[in-house]
């Protein structure tokens, strides 16, 4: 196998691997709340979002210490040991029990920075300038069939269900344990990238996939990579993708969670409330895969760069809000168990509703798939580090929008995405722009990126 069909087997695999564990995952956040409503007679009182907002507010500040942890283990083993913790967290609400839920959702909020910041590692390596914007819409478009095949069963088991019992509750968790058990051990096939740098030429990254049996030049690598993180912090370039990453926080949570708690909240909908959830996951995941197949494609033919795809991102995203604030009942998102009868500016919309799932979903692919792009492009030689703040920033965000969302009603919410969405993709167009400028200085050719 040649080295660059290795890379992307390894690309592959990479995406595969992420799809099976977020299938397990994204599919439990997506009905957690909906399954937690109906446990809350019993003796378990925790909460959906409380939860989330635990895991992100965790895996916001494990990302200090996650490209260290990645330096004296490994990619492929990080992803591992941090794949094993996501099946654990699935595996919880199989026999709920509150202490448990959220001892389970501080550990997935370490095992998350650990694992995110591996994949922003084994991405770039097996990139290079030509093949990021390509690599990125591949792996992007891999990991969001996870909503597609999780939901799609939701939608049919779930089929005219006003309450979740205990055997279809046990019955879809334990599925979803295995589900993520088998992408941990898909990790395992990731191979191992050759070091092709100088005998003398060092980075972070190789750095990072490097072997060393000694304990004093794992705790080198260790401290080398804290403290390129801080320094990387302070950087222009990522201070102001900061907040477009802020912006995938917030609403990464919104479609993740808080979306379909307020589908299956709206009584109007009748019988099917509760199975419009999984339509409305499978939906996203549409417009996720949809969005990240086509902007992996024509990578290599878009001379115009990354901003017209977030442009795309953000009026795409007004649009869905819009259609949103018109369609849902504004106190859906905090509805008791016996759901919400009010109604918004029209007689809520099951086909609307599902349309601004599609929606959200294209939106979110146009916005990440850029990210990854130009900070794999950017920070080629830092690429840990780098990923590493991108998840701090975006999970310290989804952890704020996830407490909030216990609060605040829906066009609030709606606000708050507005006003961070406009400012996100102001401060992208200026880092684009940026980079643009320097890779015309190195006479090399736009398109490629």
């Amino acid at each position: 196998m040649s080295p660059e069909s290795k890379k992307l087997f390894n690309i592959i695999i990479l995406g595969v691997s992420f799809m099976f564990i977020f299938t397990a995952f994204q599919t439990c956040g997506n009905i957690a709340q909906t399954v937690i409503t109906n446990l809350n007679n019993t003796d378990f009182h925790g909460s959906g979002y409380t939860s989330m907002s635990i895991i992100y507010g965790v895996f916001s500040a494990s990302n200090l210490i996650s490209p260290s942890v990645v330096a004296i283990v490994g990619p492929q083993l990080s992803m591992v040991v941090s794949g094993i913790f996501y099946s654990l967290y699935i595996a919880v609400f199989i026999q709920p029990s509150t202490w448990a839920f959220y001892t389970a959702s501080v550990f997935i909020g370490i095992a998350a920075a650990v694992l995110w910041t591996a994949q922003g590692n084994c991405l770039t390596v097996n990139s290079d300038e030509n093949t990021i914007g390509r690599n990125s819409g591949v792996f992007w478009a891999l990991l969001q069939s996870s909503l597609f095949f999780g939901n799609l069963y939701i939608y049919f088991a779930w089929q005219g269900k006003t309450h979740i019992s205990e055997s279809d509750r046990r019955t879809v968790f334990i599925a979803l344990t295995v589900i993520s058990l088998v992408g941990t051990v898909l990790f395992f096939l990731i191979r191992k990238q050759e070091d092709t740098k100088a005998p003398g030429e060092e980075d972070s990254t190789n750095e990072i996939l490097g072997d060393s049996s000694s304990a004093q030049n794992k705790i080198t690598r260790a401290v080398a990579a804290f403290k390129k993180s801080i320094k990387l912090s302070f950087t222009k370039e990522i201070m102001l993708l900061s907040v477009t990453t802020a912006y995938t926080g917030l609403e990464l949570t919104f479609f993740s969670g808080v979306y379909g708690t307020c589908i299956g909240a709206v009584n109007r909908f009748g019988s099917e409330e509760k199975s419009l959830i999984g339509l409305s996951g499978i939906f996203i995941g549409v417009g996720e895969i949809l969005g990240g197949g086509i902007f992996g494609l024509l990578s290599k033919n878009n001379r115009f760069g990354r901003n017209p795809v977030v442009m795309l991102g953000i009026i795409v995203h007004f649009i869905a809000f819009y259609l949103i604030f018109f369609n849902m009942p504004n106190d859906a998102p905090i509805a008791p168990m016996e759901g919400t009868d009010r109604v918004a500016y029209m007689i809520p919309s099951k086909e609307v509703a599902i349309f601004c799932s599609f929606l959200l979903g294209l939106g979110d692919s146009c916005f990440n798939t850029q990210l990854l792009s130009i900070l794999g492009f950017l920070y080629s030689e830092d690429s840990a580090p780098a990923f590493a703040i991108f998840k701090f920033v975006q999970s310290i965000c989804a952890a704020v929008a996830y407490f909030y969302s216990n609060y605040i009603l829906l066009q609030w919410q709606l606000l708050i995405m507005v006003v961070v969405g406009f400012f996100g993709t102001i401060t992208f167009f200026t880092v684009e722009w940026e980079a643009a400028a320097a890779l015309a200085a190195r006479g090399s050719d736009y398109s490629s990126i």
